[in-house]
């Protein structure tokens, strides 16, 4: 038996102590917190269960329902006031720069900084007598997306069966007692929001209401939401705003929930017609039906893709499947310290989970906090953050099978870049479209929040790096046919706006700041974030021009205007390396290696872009990773589902399992007092508060330790942590059209790499181990640049190193390349060379 066999039937056997264990997160108590409550969703309807015995409680959002009304945040006194800005910033006045800016660029206190996604309210179900319950049960289940409840009251067991109908659109609750006549509820619904309740005639219990007005703006958003239970037998009564059932066995609660939004211009839709339709619709179905047809529109999209870590010996094996056993909340409290790899596989499974839940073709994207919300004033007013935390959102889209998902973030990129042209001209005098660093339901694109973060210029830029990579995972020309207008308007503002250093005479943004962080070493800073040039924007700003003229080329137009742009591109700063060896945050050597801010803006060129690479730019590739390391590891919770990424590109995978470490550790529990981010007990990501992008950049950062595709070829396994030796991951997909049909490794090597070709060419392969064909076929060694046009790569960016530098030095790791032709549909099988 050869080794790789032996290693093969290890793997086997270990992971049969884990197969098959159902993806679920559970708990033997009722919530106590809204952090503790489990999340339900469809994209357009929210809703998160406590799973109390003798009070329920589902807390209700639907993805339309926010504050304000259709409005702009474009102040009038802009254009005429950015010559002197980028004066005063050239002349080193960086504090009068930003004063002024806040007087004439932005809103002001009390003016439009943006409006918040609402809560509904609460769907409540009051059980008497159930106050005392033994044998209690709470759970979510992934392999189906429903919530569960169950427990003894007496000798009667009660259950609760939850989902949110990705196909009826409807939130479906049933409830069941094991013994005739013992089931017995009463139903209301309770509100923060201006609202009243009514009985119709069909039984419903409806809450209307109107969202809240927001700094000057109207709430004129009307909503509706309509309860009907449907009993199998005993008494159903309505009285005032109640709802009750007595000496009932089973009963079934649909809750449809509407608004008048038709789009961020248009608020004239019928709430009632619209959620009265879905609510009758759902009702002549039975709930079995319901169910079924929900699994199975879930399971299309979630079973795309499996993960499975095996224990890393078999003396290992036990203490997994014990840990496997234990309550979700414990298995985060206990997971430094044990050895639970499947833990690490449910939460990545826990991300896609919600981002089929938040995101679906149709609704909105997924804001700050996915789509569950229970607070009028949320944090950050519960918007799109789109300096990072939007963006990272949809990091998992592509990667781990859920294109789909993308599009609500696609069609927001459409919206925007027609609010977004009317924010460019009325402050820039520009073309193209600008994207400042929030929007929301309204499309806003205006700054807010002040001038240190709110004058970041550059969110069109990074939207656009989705779209086009977009096809670059498809190789869809007619869709980049169609979305080339965003990209190019993107690319048109840069060139509208860039100007020239008078010293250096590079071209560069001003203002410019590093998200939300300031130069402070900088002499006479003040508090000032503003700069010209600032190295992520100059990082965007040459991605998009470089993105926009490929775009252009492929699709053979603008080639005048492909020129305008590759010779701005040319003109752009270099990347600057300092005197501690880092990659600079700005153009001065101003870092300080105690800075320990939670963005990492200056890597962006690294991740989520694709500049910086351990093969094309090995001294740019040590400074960022210099700068990594003295970022440090813990951080705010979306902080550390970055750097999980960021370190999976520095192809360190301990590095990366450790961030994943830092963020599974359990914040939030009662009674506890914890200091900085990682996850609460219903597995959400804690800033603190909760903020959902943590969740969706750990599940993106966990997928790129697998397989990452961004530097010319498909790169298996470059991140391996040791903790997990062996494994089996089924469904990604990569750049160039590819999709990993099977990827299993053991003690580190893989014995299987199944890739299926979705439109045929070349197919490179990139391995830490020599690779052969499954009967040994010897494989053709790649060189040169990848012929297949979807592996796209950027030109290396221009760089400078300070005389004072304290270079590192990277060396890659040893790598084999292979180039293998293929045809649409196939299925090409490797594995490690004997």
């Amino acid at each position: 038996m050869n080794r790789l066999f032996a290693a093969a039937s290890l793997f086997l056997s270990l992971a049969a102590t884990t197969a098959g264990q159902p993806l679920r997160l559970w708990y033997p108590q009722p919530a106590r917190q809204w952090v503790e409550a489990l999340p339900l969703g469809n994209g357009r309807l929210g809703a998160m269960v406590f799973g109390g015995a003798a009070e329920e409680r589902l807390q209700l959002n639907e993805d339309t329902f926010w504050s304000g009304s259709p409005h702009h945040n474009n102040v009038a006194t802009a254009r005429d006031a950015f010559p002197e800005i980028r004066r005063r910033i050239f002349a080193g006045d960086f504090v009068g720069a930003s004063a002024l800016a806040g007087e004439k660029v932005l809103p002001g206190p009390g003016k439009p900084n943006g409006m918040s996604l609402q809560p509904i309210g609460d769907l409540r179900l009051h059980l008497p007598g159930h106050e005392n319950f033994t044998n209690y049960r709470r759970e979510l289940s992934l392999d189906d997306a429903t919530v569960r409840v169950s427990y003894d009251v007496g000798n009667v067991h009660h259950t609760r069966e939850i989902f949110t109908s990705l196909v009826d659109q409807v939130i479906v609750v049933r409830l069941t007692a094991s013994r005739a006549g013992q089931l017995a509820f009463t139903a209301d619904w309770a509100s923060p929001q201006l609202h009243a309740v009514r009985a119709e005639a069909d039984g419903s219990l409806v809450l209307a209401g109107t969202g809240p007005d927001q700094e000057s703006v109207p709430g004129k958003v009307k909503f509706e939401a309509h309860l009907r239970v449907l009993a199998r037998d005993g008494t159903l009564t309505t009285v005032g705003a109640n709802v009750a059932l007595a000496k009932g066995t089973e009963a079934v609660l649909l809750v449809g929930i509407g608004t008048n939004f038709v789009n961020y211009r248009d608020l004239s839709a019928d709430a009632t017609a619209r959620t009265r339709a879905a609510v009758d619709t759902a009702a002549k179905k039975d709930f079995a039906t319901l169910h079924a047809a929900h699994v199975a529109a879930y399971k299309k999209q979630f079973d795309r893709v499996t993960l499975d870590l095996a224990p890393a010996s078999e003396a290992l094996a036990k203490e997994a499947r014990l840990a496997a056993e234990k309550p979700t909340d414990a298995r985060v409290r206990d997971f430094a310290k044990s050895n639970d790899p499947q833990l690490a596989a449910l939460y990545f499974q826990f991300g896609r989970y919600l981002l089929i839940s938040s995101s679906q073709p149709g609704t909105q994207p997924a804001t700050l906090q996915g789509i569950w919300n229970d607070l009028v004033r949320p944090p950050w007013d519960s918007k799109y953050t789109v300096n990072i935390n939007t963006e990272m959102n949809y990091w998992p889209a592509e990667s781990t099978n859920l294109a789909e998902l993308h599009e609500p973030f696609i069609a927001m990129a459409r919206d925007l870049s027609v609010t977004g042209a009317l924010t460019a001209q009325t402050l820039y005098g520009a073309r193209g479209w600008v994207l400042h660093h929030n929007t929301d339901l309204w499309r806003i694109a205006g700054p807010v929040d002040g001038p240190g973060p709110g004058m970041w210029p550059s969110g069109a830029g990074w939207f656009a790096q989705h779209l086009f990579n977009r096809y670059l995972y498809s190789g869809d020309t007619a869709y980049l046919r169609d979305i080339y207008p965003v990209i190019k308007g993107a690319a048109q503002f840069f060139l509208d706006v860039l100007v020239e250093d008078p010293a250096r005479k590079w071209l560069g943004l001003a203002p410019s700041v590093s998200p939300e962080n300031i130069p402070r070493a900088r002499p006479k800073n003040g508090n000032s974030a503003f700069d010209f040039g600032v190295t992520m924007d100059n990082e965007i700003v040459f991605e998009t021009l470089t993105n926009a003229a490929r775009a252009a080329a492929i699709l053979g137009v603008d080639t005048d205007f492909q020129k305008q742009l590759l010779a701005a591109r040319d003109r752009l700063p270099p990347l600057m390396i300092g005197r501690h060896g880092q990659l600079q945050e700005w153009l001065g050597d101003w870092d300080d290696p105690k800075d320990k801010h939670r963005h990492i803006s200056h890597l962006y060129a690294l991740h989520p872009g694709n500049e910086i690479s351990p093969r094309r730019t090995p001294a740019l590739f040590a400074a960022a990773r210099q700068s990594l390391e003295y970022r440090g590891d813990v951080s705010t919770g979306w902080s550390m589902g970055w750097k999980v990424n960021c370190w999976a590109r520095f192809l360190d995978g301990n590095r990366a399992y450790k961030l994943l470490t830092d963020q599974l550790r359990l914040v939030g529990e009662l009674g506890v007092t914890t200091r900085g981010g990682g996850t609460y007990p219903n597995l959400f990501d804690a800033h603190p508060p909760f903020q959902i992008d943590g969740n969706f950049g750990c599940t993106a950062g966990l997928a790129e330790l697998f397989l990452q595709s961004h530097d010319g070829a498909i790169d298996l396994l470059p991140a391996l942590p040791d903790a997990w030796p062996a494994g089996r991951v089924t469904g990604l997909r990569a750049r160039g059209g590819f999709e990993i049909a099977s990827l299993a490794w053991s003690g580190g090597k893989i014995t299987e790499a199944k890739i299926t070709s979705k439109l045929g060419g070349v197919l490179r392969v990139r391995s830490r181990v020599p690779l052969t064909g499954l009967n040994g076929a010897k494989l053709a060694t790649a060189s040169g640049e990848n012929p297949n046009s979807l592996f796209f790569l950027p030109p290396t960016p221009p760089q400078q190193i300070s005389v004072e530098a304290k270079l590192t030095t990277s060396t890659p790791p040893q790598e084999f390349a292979y180039d293998l032709a293929t045809k649409p549909g196939e299925t090409i099988s490797l594995t490690t060379a004997k």
